[in-house]
């Protein structure tokens, strides 16, 4: 199983849509995929037609035991999605709770990682998109995964949420063994504006150890798909933005398998 979280200090980005089309491409390959929802919104949870508002179920119920998760717990919470290679572990509101009872009790950094070590032999990959604050859900994002995926877009502002992103993640760091690799993904890409062309430059100057080079332009058709419930590749597999998230699978692979051709 391999652990990816998709995370910024910052909403907007894009984030919720690139752990979607991440998971699908990956789903399209015939890899067994589970996307977690770790942000109260649940924008990932409302995607795939379920209501956060509603749900009994949900990631919430895994931060109800003091940190400890009873055994069977995870795989009770999952529900099927569009797609049949990929499952969901919901998010409800309930997780905008989490960081009261977090603060009165403690002992909530490893939640999800316990989680995860319970479904081991289920998925191959794990797709985590977590909330735009640090608290406890984004903690247990940070802690459970092996790489970690910071979509940015390519607007000003943004760049003072890469900057808090970093910093969390140097906080993070010192209390790993070691160091959470990262890639920082442009976003909303748009060529006809300054304000995409002048971030993006900043983003090669700035970040370059850690950017990867390419972008995912703004596409309708994202939007388009997230409408329909359906992963974009699965909507239109050759829409400019699915084209550029299979670029960025490639190059998420090849990262984490050196050498080795990948198809995505």
């Amino acid at each position: 199983m391999r652990v990816w979280a998709v995370s910024n200090q910052k909403g907007g980005v894009g984030k919720t849509t690139s752990a979607v089309a991440l998971a699908g491409l990956l789903a399209d390959q015939g890899q067994r995929v589970l996307v977690v929802d770790l942000d109260p919104h649940g924008s990932m949870t409302s995607y795939f037609g379920h209501d956060p508002d509603t749900l009994t179920k949900s990631v919430f119920n895994l931060f109800q035991h003091q940190g400890q998760v009873p055994e069977g717990l995870a795989a009770a919470l999952l529900l099927d999605t569009s797609h049949e290679n990929i499952q969901l572990m919901p998010s409800s509101t309930s997780l905008a709770t989490l960081e009261r009872q977090s603060a009165a009790q403690g002992g909530f950094g490893l939640v999800i990682s316990r989680a995860l070590a319970q479904l081991w032999n289920d998925f191959e990959f794990v797709i985590i998109d977590s909330p735009p604050l640090l608290g406890v859900s984004m903690i247990n994002a940070l802690a459970a995964c092996e790489q970690l995926i910071i979509p940015v877009q390519t607007e000003f502002l943004a760049l003072k949420g890469l900057e808090r992103m970093v910093h969390t993640l140097n906080m993070v760091n010192r209390s790993r063994k070691q160091a959470l690799p990262y890639t920082i993904v442009p976003t909303l890409f748009d060529r006809r504006t300054q304000a995409s062309l002048s971030t993006l430059r900043v983003l090669r100057r700035d970040y370059a150890d850690h950017l990867w080079q390419a972008y995912i332009p703004i596409d309708t058709k994202l939007r388009d798909a997230s409408l329909a419930g359906l992963v974009p590749s699965r909507h239109e597999a050759n829409a400019r933005g699915v084209l550029a998230y299979r670029a960025l699978v490639r190059y998420l692979l090849a990262q984490a398998l050196p050498g080795k051709e990948q198809v995505a």
